[in-house]
């Protein structure tokens, strides 16, 4: 195996696991900025306000995106491991 199909099947790994992060990551932002802003509007400085909201919306959304998640990792085990194994 050579050094460009190692990188190849590098690129491909983090590709797949940049994508299967950014609903979360997403949903971590977007939950964190509203809860920040009402925290500066209603000057609540509360640490733990921000942790339940966020980790429930990042509850919901993985439950919401985990068959795109295993789709994704068995398309890449499929199309980029085996073929690396069998080659």
């Amino acid at each position: 195996m050579s050094e460009t199909e190692i990188l190849s099947i590098m690129r491909e790994f983090f590709w797949s696991a940049a994508l299967m992060s950014l609903p979360l990551l997403g949903t971590a932002l977007l939950v964190g900025l509203a809860v920040g802003l009402l925290q500066a509007l209603t000057s609540i400085q509360e640490m733990t306000l921000t942790f339940v909201p966020k980790l429930g919306a990042m509850l919901i959304v993985f439950i919401a995106t985990a068959g795109f998640m295993a789709r994704m990792c068995i398309h890449l085990f499929d199309s980029v491991v085996i073929p690396a194994i069998a080659g």
